[in-house]
């Protein structure tokens, strides 16, 4: 089961959007008044910038957040996101316009200073457009908006860093790996990640748990006995101090998942899931996947006749 990458940028986004703009922007903590709670504004994006009906979207994630500005004669600014994965090359020269025309509609509906940033983490970044040219008859404008290109960043880059918008830049770089031994080398990614959130104080910080389960959604081992492995390293490193806790985070997230997509199953998956991955009992697994522990029992069962 893959969660819906779009709803994991947009989760972890408003946690860690004020890294976001320190990361783009050296001067972020002069210009903006970080301190101040962010203002998400999706709702109000949706009803200035609706799709247009009957065409494709390339929309991948998108977001509007109200800024507190430090010093200006405006007390709020705007910050319009987007974040986009794979492109379809036809879709690729739509992007900038697409850009541009957000701009457009945002600025008419509230003329507050306005900062744009598109994030390309599909690994071709490269072949969209940082900018959007228009000509007609003379009449002439050059749009230029902030890009944030994955593959600009080396892993040694994003992994030294201390801001925590750089670490996930760095998942989504690792969600690029391909090749025979990718489950191998994903654990060793996925286990950098979590050393480095622990260091920095994992189980007092909700932030850095947001990551974690971004990261385990956004990253899920297809190997089975490569994810308990990885969970062995977790629990040798914390002594099992907390861990229950995130890992029922993405336990949750996995059977909300389930029941908006409607799959067939889906809870028997996930009860599998939870004993493959975890030592929840069969009681806590019951309550998460509401199914009789009298079934998760028999899974249980099943399962371990499996790998004798």
């Amino acid at each position: 089961m893959r969660h819906n990458k779009d709803i994991l940028w947009k989760g972890v986004l408003e946690w860690v959007f004020d890294d976001l703009l320190r990361f783009l922007f050296p001067e972020a903590d002069q210009v903006f008044d970080l301190k101040t709670p962010l203002g998400f504004m999706d709702k109000e994006l949706a009803q200035i910038c609706p799709e247009p009906k009957g065409k494709t979207t390339v929309r991948f994630v998108d977001k509007l957040v109200k800024v507190k500005l430090r010093k200006r004669f405006k007390k709020y600014a705007l910050v319009h996101l987007e974040v986009q994965g794979q492109t379809k090359a036809k879709h690729r020269p739509q992007f900038g316009e697409r850009m541009f025309r957000y701009f457009n509609l945002i600025f008419a509906k509230d003329s507050m200073p306005l900062a744009a940033i598109a994030i390309f983490s599909g690994g071709d970044g490269h072949l969209l457009p940082p900018r959007h040219l228009y000509h007609f008859m003379n009449t002439r404008f050059r749009y230029q908006y902030n890009t944030i290109n994955i593959d600009n960043y080396s892993e040694e880059e994003l992994g030294a860093s201390k801001n925590p918008f750089a670490w996930v830049l760095l998942i989504a770089k690792y969600a690029l790996l391909r090749g025979r031994k990718r489950e191998q080398r994903l654990l060793e990614k996925k286990w950098f990640i979590f050393q480095k959130l622990y260091e920095n104080g994992l189980f007092d910080n909700q932030k850095l748990q947001a990551i974690l389960v971004f990261m385990e959604h956004y990253i899920p081992f297809d190997d089975q006995e490569i994810n308990r492995k990885f969970i062995e390293r977790v629990d040798q490193l914390t002594g099992k101090k907390n861990t229950m806790d995130i890992f029922e985070q993405v336990a949750q997230m996995k059977i909300e998942e389930a029941r908006q997509e409607g799959e067939n199953g889906a809870k028997e998956a996930i009860a599998r899931d939870l004993l493959a991955e975890t030592e929840f009992s069969d009681e806590k697994i019951a309550s998460l996947t509401r199914i009789s522990v009298r079934r998760v029992a028999s899974i249980r069962k099943k399962l371990h006749s499996q790998k004798r």
